[in-house]
């Protein structure tokens, strides 16, 4: 009986450890994809303001179905006359 019960709690404590193994991983993979989609995104931005492109277009193409401001502006574009573009932002004269 004595070998039964040491089996159950070697089996029962390697179950746990790759438990925890695997949801660390998940985690960690969660939070380096979260980052680096970050840091993309900051990257577009900053390129889309160097070449006079709107940011808030840029930040658009990467939120979800429900941001509130994405669906604000893609609303405020779809009724935006036809001679104003909503991506680019006015030049200076000079």
């Amino acid at each position: 009986m004595n070998a039964k019960v040491s089996d159950l709690i070697k089996l029962d404590s390697t179950f746990i450890v790759c438990l925890t193994v695997i949801l660390l991983a998940a985690i960690g993979g969660f939070g380096y994809y979260s980052v680096t989609d970050r840091i993309l995104m900051a990257g577009n931005i900053d390129g889309a303001i160097s070449k006079g492109i709107d940011p808030l277009s840029v930040r658009c193409s990467y939120a979800k179905s429900d941001d509130l401001i994405c669906v604000a502006f893609a609303s405020s574009a779809s009724y935006a006359q036809p001679t104003q573009r909503h991506n680019v932002v006015p030049q200076a004269k000079k």
